[in-house]
């Protein structure tokens, strides 16, 4: 409790309430909750609880399986503060640096840890290899088990489902349900328990936008929402790769600085373009979905879809990046004719129409909304829309409108702001 009380925690979140005493019950378990709900607590503290009536003897104890780097991070930062008066040790695992830097997980792997946080294809590279004892291992963990089936992780975690001990205790956190999801919970949990939050909707505190515009109109009312809105913290959005390169040049050959990240960008790279943006050292960061559930930072003001997301509930993941820590801010999406029909469905999922915000008139006119269409109009012009669109359009200006090893026995407590070293 001491740690709780340090780390600013007054009481428990919905989905801490029901899934801890079916955890400290020795429980499978599957939680649905989006990133935000205190999910990480709610698996950490009886982890952590039932690690202290165990051996201190440097055997894992439990395996936390994660689909990014930022996560893995994150959730061993947690360790260490939650941790920290109770001794318990946690080791980072993930893929993307040097050949040093697999030489020294190795190393840390086989000195040993209370718990794992780990990537599934860099942990499975070190399993298949034989140094990691799984032996006195009592719990494995899947946390955002979705965007892992989505990366293409199903096989990896069966792989390494199967090196652990049958009658460990299983726990499958996920933000949404699909078919597979519940597929997956078959395959790996023992009769489990299921602890569902419903979605929830959009802070009030974000004003919500968008633009309806064909694609070769995106850039300049991007860089016209940037700098009307003289932002000193945003992030721009994008589900594709190549597009986030694209949009970081645009932005920089406008005068705007800005860095990007996405999946494929080296592990030094991701950690030092994510401390940057953490010291306000550039206003701007473009990035992509895959990263979208890893980025924890408080001040965020405006958030900026480059292009419709591919699911109603990453919408709700995307621009919940804003409007942190009692703070307002603002999420601007940018809907081609293509995206139209999908961002039906997410005005259907929230409740709520979203104000159509007016482009720059020498830009012309952009599509009509008609989001009950699957597509048509083109990407790059087709038929001009007049601005009225559902509900009729706001003016430009803007969304003015209304509507290594690191729970070491002896370190102190974490610093979210610190790089991580391992």
């Amino acid at each position: 409790m001491d740690a709780v009380d340090a780390m600013g925690f007054q009481e428990a979140t919905p989905i801490q309430s029901q899934s801890i005493p079916k955890i400290l019950a020795g429980q499978d378990l599957m939680g649905i909750a989006q990133t935000g709900t205190g999910k990480t607590g709610a698996f950490l503290l009886p982890t952590i609880d039932r690690i202290l009536d165990t051996p201190d003897n440097g055997k894992i104890k439990a395996l936390i399986v994660v689909p990014t780097r930022e996560l893995a991070q994150q959730i061993d930062q947690a360790v260490e503060g939650f941790g920290y008066y109770a001794k318990v040790t946690s080791l980072a695992i993930y893929g993307g640096g040097s050949g040093q830097d697999f030489s020294r997980e190795k190393k840390a792997l086989t000195k040993g840890a209370d718990i794992i946080i780990a990537t599934p294809g860099r942990f499975l590279s070190h399993l298949t290899l034989g140094y990691v004892d799984l032996s006195e291992l009592t719990c494995l963990i899947l946390d955002e088990a979705d965007r892992m089936l989505d990366m293409g992780f199903h096989g990896d975690i069966m792989r390494i489902a199967e090196k652990c001990k049958k009658d460990r205790q299983t726990l499958l956190f996920s933000a949404t349900m699909p078919d597979r999801i519940e597929t997956l919970s078959k395959d790996l949990l023992n009769n489990p328990v299921t602890v569902k939050l419903a979605l929830s909707k959009p802070a009030e505190k974000i004003k919500q936008g968008a633009y309806v515009l064909f694609d070769h109109q995106k850039d300049e009312v991007l860089v016209e929402v940037l700098k009307d809105r003289n932002v000193k913290s945003g992030i721009v959005f994008t589900s594709r790769k190549r597009t986030v390169a694209q949009i970081t040049r645009t932005l920089k050959k406008a005068g705007i600085r800005c860095e990007r990240i996405s999946s494929d960008a080296e592990q030094s790279e991701r950690e030092s373009v994510m401390l940057g943006f953490r010291q306000k050292k550039f206003p701007i960061l473009v990035a992509t979905d895959v990263v979208s559930r890893g980025i924890d930072i408080d001040s965020i003001e405006l958030v900026v879809n480059y292009d419709v997301p591919p699911n109603e509930e990453d919408y709700v993941h995307r621009i919940g990046r804003t409007a942190r820590a009692d703070k307002d801010g603002e999420g601007v999406t940018l809907i081609n004719p293509d995206d139209q029909f999908r961002f039906g469905k997410i005005e259907k999922l929230i409740e709520k129409e979203v104000p159509k915000l007016e482009i720059p008139e020498r830009l012309g006119k952009g599509p009509e909304y008609n989001p009950k269409n699957r597509g048509g109009g083109g990407r790059h012009g087709g038929r001009s829309g007049h601005s009225g669109g559902r509900g009729g359009r706001q003016p430009f200006r803007g969304g003015k409108s209304q509507g290594g090893e690191s729970g070491n026995r002896n370190k102190k407590p974490f610093n979210k702001n610190k790089p991580n070293q391992r």
